[in-house]
């Protein structure tokens, strides 16, 4: 490995468009891993710019911290994800995106049920009284909204 090959964390914050904390916080994570010089500074490594630019892509497109961890366990140190592993990764996020809008879609179609209803506490209403879930307590107002 050439010296040129490691990046100290102000140059990789100058790269990726990172504050040096928001680095030190994904390091804390797991998610990148810097060596460490004999003085102890913090060396990261090219590759890593890539994988920060996926971390932030992937946080872009909704995914936890804990499943972009999941995503990169699987990778060794220094590797990024390929379009293999990326192709891996978008399908999870879309099947939850289809779950998503399969539920938005429900809510859609409930509400078209609804409009013009004016009481939202009808033992059929989907949206705010599923169930009648409210009149198991009794008559009466029971939430305050």
């Amino acid at each position: 490995m050439k010296a040129n090959d490691l990046l100290p964390i102000g140059d990789l914050a100058r790269r990726t468009g990172l504050s040096v904390s928001a680095i030190r916080f994904y390091e804390g994570k797991g998610l990148v891993e810097p060596l460490r010089t004999s003085g102890n500074q913090r060396r990261f490594l090219r590759s890593d710019i890539r994988r920060l630019s996926f971390i932030l892509i992937a946080q872009k497109l909704g995914l936890s911290l804990g499943q972009i961890e999941d995503a990169l366990a699987g990778l060794p140190q220094g590797r990024t994800p390929n379009a293999a592993d990326w192709k891996k990764i978008s399908s999870e996020v879309r099947r939850r995106i289809d779950a998503q809008i399969a539920a938005l879609e429900k809510v859609r179609e409930d509400l078209d049920g609804c409009i013009g209803c004016g009481c939202l506490s009808l033992k059929k209403c989907a949206l705010y009284n599923a169930g009648d879930k409210w009149g198991e307590d009794g008559v009466g107002p029971r939430v305050l909204r």
